[in-house]
């Protein structure tokens, strides 16, 4: 596609939804990471243990409730 195409609106859009893209990608990253620390704390066997998944849960939506607390406070500040 030729560069000359994109207008500053579709090119801003582009560049804001590859923006959110990897905003998602990192806040994927950290949960992992945060998450698998703190509830496998053993060499994981072939799947999960009841605990180990609870856990997992347990965090991922902990994790994901405050990114969303977060967001909403900072698109109400001014």
């Amino acid at each position: 596609m030729d560069s000359s195409a994109f207008n500053s609106a579709e090119l801003q859009n582009l560049i804001n939804q590859e923006k959110q893209k990897a905003m998602v990608n990192e806040m994927v990253a950290k949960l992992t990471s945060t998450c698998w620390d703190k509830c496998i704390t053993g060499t994981p066997g072939s799947k999960f243990s009841s605990s180990e998944t609870s856990c997992l849960t347990n965090c991922a939506q902990r994790y994901l409730d405050l990114s969303v607390m977060i967001t909403k406070r900072l698109q109400s500040m001014p």
